[in-house]
């Protein structure tokens, strides 16, 4: 089961650098970013159908959804300047919320 967490943990990282660097190949039109999209989403999906042998589909992705928003927040706070007012950061504290809520008490997933 760890192992399946890891190619989770995996993924998420995968498609977060993937969405960040879709942001910076401006609708694909500077190769390198577009290049880095294209390989890191295809290693995500790669690494989350690894983690599917063990964790079920509706809870991965829901640990995927919810983990990457969050992070893929944090990256445009930092490094896109983006702002984050006071309902998106409540917001993404629900979505974790939500994440700790499946791991720690559904018995959908097998601890």
């Amino acid at each position: 089961m760890l192992t399946s967490y890891l190619a989770l943990g995996l993924a998420i990282i995968l498609e977060v650098i993937g969405t960040s660097a879709l942001q910076a190949s401006q609708q694909f039109t500077r190769p390198v970013p577009t290049t880095i999209t294209v390989v890191t989403y295809l290693g995500a999906f790669y690494f989350l159908s690894l983690a599917l042998r063990m964790i079920p589909v509706g809870i991965a992705y829901a640990i995927w959804s919810g983990v990457g928003i969050v992070l893929i927040s944090c990256v445009g706070l930092i490094l896109f300047k983006q702002k984050l007012d006071l309902p998106a950061v409540l917001g993404l504290l629900l979505i974790l919320a939500g994440v700790l809520v499946i791991n720690l008490c559904s018995q959908t997933v097998s601890h």
